[in-house]
């Protein structure tokens, strides 16, 4: 007795980073520089912002 399987969704086991020389499609971010850019350039952007609600906070 042969059973079916349903083909039409795919794997669903991804890695949040995928490193840079791996050949690989379920992944989220590339360990890459222009990556690691990105995320200190939004690190810093959220810092300033949690700083400058904070200032407002304190003069207000």
């Amino acid at each position: 007795m042969k059973t079916m399987t349903d083909k039409k969704q795919g794997d669903e086991n991804f890695e949040i980073a995928k490193e840079e020389k791996k050949e690989k499609r379920n992944y989220i971010f590339q360990k890459n520089t222009k990556t690691k850019t990105g995320f200190v350039l939004i690190i810093v952007f959220l810092a300033i912002l949690i700083l400058a609600v904070a200032a407002t906070q304190i003069f207000l």
